[in-house]
């Protein structure tokens, strides 16, 4: 893989150490990711133009509450576009305060009020329960755009990795329920197929990266006991995508998601679905994540902040 990888990010990847997840040591490796994520934004400057709040809101019934961070600008002149956002991390990983000098920043740039969902992680909690977090989460954004100064017909739903399979798994219960209507939906290089039968979900074994092994065990713990797996549990099972926002998606073509994507893309097309799509060769699974000062880096992250602020102000 390492020779196939975009020449300006090639030399730090080199030197990028193996991660290994278990059943066993995931706790481990969520804490990990917190303490690193939680020394980056230590180290960057407050920004005072957004305001940021969190809030319990009710879950489905019989649910517990669900935690939701709120990302607004101190202040607004006008009626403004929402952004419900999901973290990623394979459904297995994350939670929504990593996210916050990301979404920040990303309320300075596009003009927005956000809504990010700390949902519910499996294995502690499989399928359904973290899209049901996400759902509430959408209803509660939309029943009450009026007081936090949006216009709630103008709401999308953005998340990368795990956060874009629950950002298509929402857009599809959303349009199956007659409940919410989404605006746009960002699912970036998403993930929506547990049956790892694609050339890409198999040729990545790197370790240093999202691979077929880490991949095949996130699905394991999302799905749980379940016997058939449903549409809103792996979208790429849907067989009818009529009817869902239009759509922007990327993928690098180093991802095991590239070929899943690829093919949601050319079914949301061939739905009559307004979609964009953008493969960056030599790319992996997050790769700006590591490497954000990359060319490459800020080019896919300029791609997908300027298709949201193009969808949300045109």
């Amino acid at each position: 893989m390492e020779k196939k990888v975009n020449p300006e990010i090639k030399e730090i990847f080199s030197h990028m150490p193996e991660v290994i997840y278990t059943q066993e040591n995931l706790v481990a490796k969520r804490n990990e990711m917190y303490e690193m994520f939680a020394g980056i934004a230590g180290s960057l400057p407050i920004n005072d133009a957004v305001l940021t709040s969190e809030k319990h809101i009710p879950g489905a019934n019989g649910d517990p509450d669900v935690r939701i961070k709120i990302y607004e600008p101190r202040v607004k002149d006008e009626i403004l576009p929402g952004v419900l956002y999901i973290h990623g991390g394979g459904y297995i990983l994350g939670s929504a305060d990593m996210m916050d000098p990301t979404l920040q920043q990303l309320v300075s740039e596009i003009n927005c009020v956000i809504v990010s969902v700390d949902y519910r992680l499996a294995p502690e909690h499989p399928f359904p329960a973290p899209l049901e977090d996400c759902y509430a989460a959408l209803n509660w954004f939309s029943e009450n755009a009026e007081e936090l100064g949006v216009d709630s017909t103008r709401i999308a739903v953005v998340g990368p990795s795990a956060g874009g399979g629950l950002t298509a798994a929402v857009s599809l219960l959303a349009r199956d329920r007659k409940g919410p209507s989404i605006f746009f939906q960002m699912p970036l290089y998403p993930m929506i197929d547990d049956r790892n039968m694609t050339k890409s979900s198999n040729e990545i074994t790197d370790e240093r990266v999202w691979n077929k092994t880490k991949n095949q065990l996130a699905w394991k713990m999302y799905l749980g006991e379940i016997g058939e797996v449903s549409q809103y549990a792996a979208p790429a099972r849907a067989t009818d995508l009529s009817g869902l926002p239009p759509t922007y998606t990327c993928v690098g073509d180093l991802d095991p998601f590239r070929d899943e994507t690829i093919d949601y893309v050319l079914r949301l097309t061939q739905a009559g679905v307004p979609t964009e799509f953008h493969l960056y060769p030599g790319c992996f699974h997050g790769f700006e994540e590591y490497f954000p000062a990359a060319e490459i880096s800020q080019s896919i992250v300029i791609g997908y902040h300027t298709a949201l602020k193009r969808a949300l102000h045109k």
